[in-house]
């Protein structure tokens, strides 16, 4: 588990999509303990937009460009400074552990993180909610059986709908319809699930939109905390303002 260290810079490898990315970083701003400019982390955000779809790559065999793509502003990032990355894309972190094994610095990995937390809030039986790619290369199924925990994916009528919401709807510079993801709740809460995990950061952006219940968690809110502790920032208490 990422540990609080000494002031470091952050460095973003973002545009998955953009929007998802300045919700990161606001995100960032918002839960820093801050009093003035210098309290806040320093950062370095390569917003990429232009790297290719990542549910389509990995799919279709073709997940090595992506990979290269990711590796390339990697290895930049270090090079202009930064101490720790952050990728607040769910679907690239299938490229993760390559990417670690090729850079001198620590990659905050959000799907590890996101199911320490789980565990940490004692759910056993946890919905994901993620785009096709993550769900097909099992990434959160993985972290969740070796931490004890049952992951449970939508059946294929739901994931339909999941994909809907992130690609023609969030994507697309839409809020999100809540009446179909209350098809989601009602589905995830029937199969006895104890809490789900926004696993896409489209629906970090849904959230932000929607007043969502503590049932479910965020994984780049998470990311965003570990990021902040990692580089030496603080976190604001519960209702801290300012």
């Amino acid at each position: 588990m990422i540990q609080p260290n000494a002031r470091k810079i952050l460095g973003v490898i973002g545009g998955m999509g953009p929007q998802a990315t300045c919700l990161f970083y606001q995100q960032i701003i918002d839960r820093t303990a801050a009093a003035s400019d210098q309290d806040h982390i320093p950062m370095i955000i390569l917003n990429h937009s232009t790297i290719p779809d990542r549910t389509q790559a990995i799919l279709s065999g073709t997940g090595d460009v992506v990979y290269s793509l990711l590796l390339e502003d990697a290895k930049s990032l270090e090079q202009n400074g930064a101490s720790a990355i952050a990728i607040p894309c769910n679907t690239s972190h299938f490229f993760a552990d390559r990417i670690q094994n090729e850079i001198g610095i620590p990659l905050i990995h959000m799907v590890r993180e996101t199911v320490h937390a789980m565990a940490a809030r004692d759910r056993k039986r946890v919905g994901i909610l993620a785009t096709d790619g993550t769900i097909q290369t099992g990434l959160y199924q993985a972290e969740c059986a070796r931490l004890g925990l049952e992951a449970v994916v939508p059946s294929s009528e739901i994931q339909k709908i999941v994909m809907h919401i992130i690609y023609n709807e969030i994507k697309r510079g839409l809020p999100g319809s809540r009446s179909l993801f209350a098809k989601i709740d009602q589905e995830l809460r029937q199969r006895g699930c104890d809490g789900a995990i926004l696993a896409c950061t489209e629906l970090s952006c849904f959230a932000a939109d929607h007043d969502l219940l503590d049932y479910y968690t965020d994984a780049m809110g998470i990311l965003v905390e570990r990021c902040i502790l990692a580089c030496g920032g603080h976190l604001k208490s519960p209702g801290q303002n300012g």
